[in-house]
């Protein structure tokens, strides 16, 4: 049943037309309304993943749920269909159970509050705003078990309930659900920040449909949303075929010894509306690294991609939802059936950029993009210390972005463009740690015209005893290069002891217990190169070599001849490049490296690590409901 909608006002809103100078105003004060939430959140917050690195996304949408500003598009529609209750004035909806969801947020760790705006009467937009807790309870510290099996062992699930209810705050249910997790202040503070971030958003709302009437400020949501359509038909029509195009790239592992795990999609044009289809995917995982992929976060990320690539003046709404068409198996990695495990999710969610990006380019390799840093490695230390005080720390870390049409990839960047790292200073301040090596990896990054960014090496002295989790990928497929460039280097963790000796770890391991004085080298993965490498500049490559950035020995791939103090010599890269050129085959569009078969085979000798095993499953794994 759906949601019912109490107003105690039911005129309509009258069109109005908008002249261009309101409009833009309005627009303009939408996107500052957002940032405004986004300072709101980091000032207010307690915890690191959202005070200092910003791992929270805001939302405004219209009247009908409709995102106007924001990052991941509206869930508003899916949950107004599926929530058997009231929304009214002095209602706030409080959630994340991502089942009840639609996979509109994408794990239990991903509190969302919203907020219905009315006006004398009448219902005007919504606000909302989620973001990732440190901690909710289930059976490891911060949450993510990468071996979890359901998603009952990964926490507290919250589905939509009302913590606010006709204007009085529901303060049971909070101290109920602060009680499952370990970092409960955190928790609390965090969650007054989403609170407040949808609060401020929405007196702005407010203060625009004051200042230019309600009815004009509706009316230019819609056309706002109009516009973006009208925009996104034309780009549509222009970059995609009617013909259709295939990609897949893969997942390496899933942290219980079975990989690569496949994704694919097939993209084609059918008149005005564009068909991604995700056949072909693999089944769901029995870990956690499935992905609950919602359609309209997917058609959100589909048209900021295209968006970014061809246009970046477009203001991304959803306006154009009913020009794409989503299909997602039943079962499969990006769909799992309830109530299979989710807190790994993020390497898929990253993948698909990778995905994106390798469909959009077939058509147009003058705007394709190489695969780079899609995921987001995370860090986990807990423990007590000797002051009995328990400690808990979870941190995002950071690598290559691929190699680009515009120029080179940043070295040592987030996925996410919004998200900073955290200061070293405030994790020695705050965790019982040191960081002793911070930067970047030289050669990490793929050769090409234009450079794939490096990945980073962030080195850790732990101070107390406890044990750390860490979840990471691209250790075993490489991110592939394109028009010729090549792929980037993977990531590798490497466990040190007080007395030197050294071994390698997996990417993905949970409860791995560690003493003072251990360190851990956190090396993460360059970006894929774009272009003929042997037409980068010999002057830059050198240049790069005195930066730190490439060696001499990995200035090779490009052709280029200097010593380790990064002086050029001109004549011996000239007589390389040219004999490189003439025995080289044609460029291809896309460099994967090794084959899968070759990766296997070669798989511990390259990385120390045996490679995963094929998963298996029933023919019936994935089947139409």
């Amino acid at each position: 049943m759906p949601a019912t909608i109490i107003q105690t006002n039911d005129t309509p809103f009258e069109k109005q037309t908008i002249d261009p100078v309101s409009l833009d105003i309005i627009e303009n004060a939408l996107r500052n309304a957002r940032i405004e939430m986004d300072a709101t959140l980091v000032r207010t917050a307690m915890s690191p993943g959202i005070r200092e690195q910003g791992d929270a996304f805001p939302l405004i949408a219209d009247h009908l749920g409709r995102m106007i500003v924001g990052q991941f598009g509206s869930f508003i529609g899916g949950f107004l269909e599926g929530y058997d209750g009231t929304l009214e004035d002095g209602d706030m909806i409080f959630l994340s159970d991502p089942y009840s969801v639609g996979g509109a947020i994408s794990h239990c760790n991903d509190w969302l509050v919203l907020l219905p705006v009315f006006k004398d009467g009448r219902l005007l937009a919504y606000t909302a705003m989620f973001g990732h807790q440190s901690d909710i309870g289930g059976k490891v510290p911060g949450s993510m078990p990468i071996d979890a099996t359901n998603i009952f062992q990964e926490g507290v699930r919250i589905p939509p309930v009302k913590i606010w209810k006709k204007g009085v705050y529901n303060e049971d249910l909070v101290k109920l659900v602060l009680h499952q997790s370990r970092t409960p202040a955190w928790c609390a503070a965090d969650l007054n920040a989403l609170i407040a971030s949808c609060r401020v958003a929405a007196r702005r709302v407010i203060e625009m449909s004051e200042r230019f009437g309600v009815d004009t400020y509706v009316s230019a949501t819609q056309e706002l949303l109009a516009r973006n359509h009208r925009a996104m038909k034309v780009l549509l029509s222009q970059a995609i075929s009617e013909e259709p195009v295939s990609f897949e790239d893969y997942i390496c592992d899933d942290g219980m010894g079975y990989g690569p795990y496949k994704l694919k999609c097939t993209m084609w044009r059918d008149g005005d509306k564009v068909i991604l289809d995700f056949d072909g995917t693999d089944p769901q995982s029995q870990a956690s690294i499935n992905f609950l992929l919602n359609e309209n976060m997917f058609k959100m990320f589909f048209g900021i991609y295209m968006i970014m690539v061809f246009d970046p003046q477009i203001l991304f709404n959803d306006g154009f939802y009913d020009l794409i068409e989503v299909r997602i198996p039943e079962g499969s990695l990006l769909k799992p059936r309830y109530p299979a495990a989710l807190s790994g999710r993020t390497h898929a969610l990253g993948r698909i950029f990778d995905i994106l990006g390798g469909l959009l380019g077939q058509k147009t390799p003058e705007f394709l993009n190489a695969a780079g840093f899609s995921s987001s490695p995370h860090l986990f230390y807990a423990g007590t210390d000797k002051k009995g005080e328990w400690f808990q720390l979870f941190q995002i870390g950071f690598g290559g972005i691929p190699g680009r049409p515009m120029g080179d990839g940043p070295d040592g960047h987030s996925l996410w463009p919004g998200f900073t790292n955290v200061p070293n200073e405030f994790l020695e301040r705050y965790f019982p740690l040191v960081i002793e090596r911070y930067e970047t990896v030289p050669d990490s990054g793929g050769a090409g015209l234009h450079r794939g960014g490096n990945g980073i090496i962030m080195t850790y002295r732990f101070l107390e005893p406890g044990v750390i989790a860490i979840h990471d990928d691209r250790w075993f497929v490489p991110p592939w290069g394109v028009n010729g460039g090549k792929p980037g280097a993977r990531a590798r963790k490497i466990l040190e002891k007080p007395d030197g000796t050294q071994s390698i770890v997996g990417n993905k391991v949970e409860d791995l217990a560690i003493e003072a004085g251990d360190v851990l080298h956190f090396i993460t993965w360059g970006g894929g190169g774009w272009g003929d490498p042997l037409e980068r500049a010999a002057e830059l490559v050198a240049k790069e070599i005195r930066q730190g950035l490439v060696t001499s020995e990995g200035a090779k791939a490009y052709g280029v001849i200097a010593d380790a103090d990064g002086v050029l010599d001109a004549a011996a890269t000239e007589a390389l490049r040219t004999q490189m050129r003439s025995e080289r085959p044609d460029l291809p569009l896309f460099d994967y490296g090794p084959s899968i078969e070759q990766l296997r085979a070669n798989c511990l000798a390259e990385t120390g690590l045996p490679a995963p095993i094929q998963p298996r499953w029933a023919h019936h794994a994935i089947a139409a409901e």
